[in-house]
């Protein structure tokens, strides 16, 4: 995170900046909201017929489709005043012009919360979410980014905590497939992340919000849901990437919230557990088989945890798993088990089975 010259509060990342390097227009680039146009000075007497073209006209250039266009027509002369349309009255305690200011677009999409949350101004961001209707707030700029995934990016936990009172869709995702709750998980904020899960917390398999039980830890207040096996278009749910990370608070926070712990990712079947073996992580596996990882678990190419230990020759993690009863004659769709994959492997062979020969199901194990 760096504060650039003028006070914006920016930070680099992959996926932050658009593919021709766009970026939020900033505070600088606010164009002038509509009204207070100078009607420029004539040199000479206009008749009344051009004053009422000039006028149509003028009424026809104001009927753009921007989304800050709020004015209406102006009512027709002749009319009885029970046939003219009559303009809705602005939110209470908001002048017509200080809605328009509120419901500013910019070149990029994003709305006045977006920008305050990106140059770090969150008494705006709060000023405007308690104003705003929740479609507002759930508006989408050009690389499909939310307020509540700035809010998250930038660690703004008081931003998300009004967003989520309002009502705001937690499950939008953005031009990676992100939930702001993926990028909790990847950029490991934790307590985002906590604000984001509040009232999913699961008690005896059942969700509490406000008293009120909620059906498997998925349900949001005001009819969201909270999918948690949700992917991005990696194929990565959020209890994975957590994983990648070995943020084992996080994974604790996630599957108290109802995250299912042998979800698999999209591209090649793997499971957490699976993960937490690749990235030779001992205490993300130990924490998985404690907390109910299915030991057995296979990837699409029948691989199990164990396989991906023998591969890697890490006798560690393989002896926890085999502790743990992995089945160490699981055949991958190569027809290897993971005595196989071990031959010629003393350490990795001494956890193994000898041969493939059981008894009553169960493998038989050579004693010294």
């Amino acid at each position: 995170m760096s504060r650039a010259a003028g006070g914006e509060c920016r930070k680099e990342a992959a996926g932050w900046e658009g593919e021709d390097g766009q970026c939020d227009s900033g505070i600088e680039s606010l164009r002038s909201l509509p009204g207070g146009r100078e009607t420029p000075a004539t040199a000479t007497e206009v008749s009344p017929a051009a004053e009422t073209l000039a006028e149509t006209a003028a009424a026809e250039e104001r009927l753009d489709s921007s989304y800050g266009s709020g004015a209406l027509p102006e009512s027709l002369p002749g009319l009885p005043a029970a046939c003219r349309p009559e303009e809705p009255p602005p939110p209470e305690g908001l002048s017509r012009q200080q809605l328009e200011a509120l419901t500013y677009l910019s070149e990029d999409g994003d709305t006045l919360v977006h920008l305050a949350i990106i140059h770090c101004v969150p008494a705006v961001a709060l000023c405007c979410i308690a104003q705003l209707p929740r479609e507002v707030l759930e508006i989408q700029n050009d690389l499909f980014q939310t307020p509540l995934h700035l809010a998250v990016y930038l660690e703004q936990p008081s931003v998300i905590q009004a967003l989520i009172h309002k009502g705001v869709n937690p499950g939008l995702q953005d031009r990676n497939g992100n939930t702001p709750l993926h990028l909790a998980c990847e950029q490991q904020r934790l307590q985002c992340a906590q604000e984001l899960l509040r009232g999913t917390a699961l008690t005896g398999g059942t969700a509490l919000t406000g008293g009120t039980a909620l059906t498997e830890g998925t349900a949001q207040p005001h009819g969201h849901h909270q999918d948690l096996q949700l992917q991005n278009w990696q194929g990565l749910a959020c209890l994975h990437i957590s994983t990648l990370k070995g943020n084992i608070p996080m994974m604790s926070l996630l599957l108290e919230s109802g995250a299912n712990i042998d979800v698999r990712e999209g591209t090649s079947g793997k499971t957490p557990l699976h993960l937490a073996v690749e990235c030779h992580n001992r205490r993300a596996v130990q924490f998985l088989l404690r907390n109910g990882a299915y030991v057995d678990a296979q990837m699409y190419n029948g691989c199990t945890p164990l396989h991906l230990a023998v591969g890697r020759k890490d006798a560690a993690i393989a002896a926890i798993l085999s502790h743990s009863g992995a089945d160490t004659l699981l055949r991958n769709m190569e027809n290897e088990t993971a005595q196989d994959l071990a031959d010629g492997n003393d350490d990795l062979l001494a956890l193994l089975p000898f041969d493939d020969l059981k008894i009553s199901g169960k493998p038989v194990v050579c004693s010294e």
